[in-house]
């Protein structure tokens, strides 16, 4: 496996070194990446085109949840591809235009995902508190605005980034102890005064993490008290229902992140490849997943798989049928 030349490493190239300490694992963990991968790419591709070409589904909540498929395959060509590059053959080197550049798709893309889901938790909202208003609040055009709300807030909120990181000197170590550039991993090699670094780092995650749970905390609160004033079970059981795949979209999505971003500010005593194993299920497992649960869960988009993978059937069948086999 290739290791980065410390002495001798040009100042315009960086060195993703992967796992720290189980350099030894890359192989196999590059297993589960190409698992997560592939399920990343046929489980959205699938949720985009049942949605897309089923007239029915073309409602709020599964036009969320396109935006949701379309970020997320978006996310994968940043990152999977170098990460399996490093994991297989220590392939680390990465130009600072490059690195940047990584930096900045990977986490807007994870705030444009943070956006859609608070819009979805908005979603449940109206649905189960104002349902007779769901039609004339959450109009083709209110949604149309929230996606492109969601593209230019994770933008414009990560644009500044690798600005400011560009005008920091890197005098010591060029080699990121991490998968991918992540801000804050790149912030800690600088030499130099890095504070405005850091406190525009923790405010654009203040502003995207802290706002979003928030309002998506409020939001099922409201919830709850609305579906605990109806009087029969089986309506709470189906209010409630409704809402069961956005909740395991949510932790799967939060838990990590909010982990990965406590660990780099007081997470001091925490072992380096636990906090980077968390910072890449973070980024891996959500998309993978998020197709997984709304398939288990959203009776519609099930129906709509079985459909598709018996008219697969039928097809082959009838083929056979006609060439005689």
């Amino acid at each position: 496996m290739m290791s980065p030349n410390h002495t001798g490493l040009d100042s315009s190239v960086f060195f993703l070194l992967g796992i720290p300490g189980l350099e030894h694992l890359h192989l196999w963990l590059s297993l589960p990446v190409c698992c997560l991968g592939t399920a990343t790419i046929v489980g959205n591709l699938t949720i985009l085109v049942i949605i897309i070409t089923e007239p029915a589904l073309h409602k709020p909540m599964y036009l969320f949840l396109c935006m949701l498929a379309t970020i997320d395959l978006a996310a994968f060509f940043p990152t999977v591809p170098k990460l399996l590059a490093i994991l297989w053959c220590g392939a680390g080197h990465i130009s600072t235009s490059a690195c940047l550049t990584q930096m900045f798709f990977i986490h807007a893309f994870c705030m444009m995902a943070s956006t859609v889901l608070l819009a979805m938790a908005f979603d449940h909202y109206v649905a189960i508190c104002h349902p007779l208003r769901y039609a004339t609040i959450l109009t083709d055009t209110i949604i149309a605005r929230i996606g492109v709300v969601a593209m230019v807030r994770g933008s414009l909120l990560m644009f500044p980034c690798p600005f400011l990181i560009r005008h920091l000197s890197f005098c010591q170590s060029h080699v990121i102890p991490h998968t991918y550039c992540e801000h804050m991993a790149v912030v800690k090699l600088a030499c130099g005064d890095t504070r405005l670094n850091r406190v525009y780092g923790l405010t654009a995650a203040l502003l995207v993490i802290g706002v979003d749970v928030f309002c998506i905390g409020l939001s099922y609160a409201l919830i709850a008290q609305a579906v605990l004033r109806l009087s029969s079970h089986g309506a709470r059981t189906k209010a409630l229902g409704t809402c069961g795949s956005h909740v395991c979209v949510i932790l799967i999505s939060y838990t990590p992140a909010l982990f990965s971003f406590f660990t780099h500010r007081i997470g001091h005593h925490v072992p380096p490849h636990i906090h980077i194993l968390l910072a890449n299920v973070y980024l891996l497992f959500p998309p993978a997943l998020n197709p997984v649960v709304y398939g288990v869960k959203t009776k519609e988009i099930q129906e709509r798989v079985v459909r598709v993978f018996q008219r697969g059937q039928d097809m082959g069948s009838s083929h056979l049928s006609d060439t005689g086999v």
